[in-house]
């Protein structure tokens, strides 16, 4: 897991349409559509209100307090694709700020998810570069330990290899294997429509106890209605 010292170059990414399809659903749906999987831990958060994202992962293994492989992973961007960095122990320092979401821009890169500090937050939010982040942290790093580009990481408890597609909004974070990616998609509209029915019932005043068949449930458990 932990190949230190190297840079894959070669990434099989998913089909952009794929991607582009699994785009507009929210966290909560992609996770209960693929089968309530791929979630990362709920610490990580967003730096600012607004912020979300999805787009295939060139993942960053880093040492702690050091943000030396940061810079070698933008070089590896692609358009669309989404910086996630892990690191080899816990650590909270500033990784990444404004200077660097600039670089990230500049070469297609559409947002970060760092199990690690960030900083720069309101340059980042007038930038509309979305990073979700363990901690927010004006500390330092310095460049000096090698870590590795795009080999499999361990994020916020959440396996991620390069290509996965990663989705973050207010919700949290969640990853679609590559080679799942249409697939959730699909699952994620037909559960955006079941639930489009289910929003019109309960909006005309039906109950959920009615709706999903859980008054004699309730009752065998013992339930009891006292007046």
């Amino acid at each position: 897991m932990y190949e230190l010292g190297v840079v894959h170059r070669s990434v099989t990414r998913p089909d952009r349409s794929d991607v582009e399809a699994l785009a507009p659903f929210g966290v909560s749906t992609i996770h209960e559509a693929m089968g309530r999987c791929g979630l990362m831990r709920p610490y990580l958060r967003p730096v600012y209100p607004g912020a979300r994202l999805c787009g295939p992962a060139v993942t960053v293994l880093l040492q702690p307090g050091d943000n030396w492989m940061m810079h070698v992973a933008v070089e590896q961007l692609q358009p669309g694709d989404v910086l996630v960095a892990a690191c080899t122990t816990e650590c909270e320092d500033g990784f990444f700020g404004e200077l660097l979401a600039t670089s990230v821009r500049a070469r297609g890169g559409t947002g970060l998810i760092i199990d690690g500090g960030c900083r720069d937050v309101a340059e980042l939010q007038d930038m509309d570069f979305p990073v979700f982040s363990r901690a927010i942290n004006s500390k330092g790093t310095v460049k000096a330990t090698l870590g590795s580009v795009n080999v499999p990481v361990v994020c916020a408890n959440a396996q991620v290899r390069p290509g996965d597609v990663v989705v973050a909004d207010a919700d949290g974070v969640v990853v679609v294997p590559a080679e799942r990616v249409a697939e959730v998609a699909e699952a994620s509209l037909r559960r955006e429509e079941n639930e489009a029915r289910k929003r019109k019932r309960l909006a005309a005043g039906e109950l959920g106890l009615d709706m999903y068949g859980m008054r004699e449930p309730l009752a065998a458990a013992g339930l009891r209605y006292v007046d």
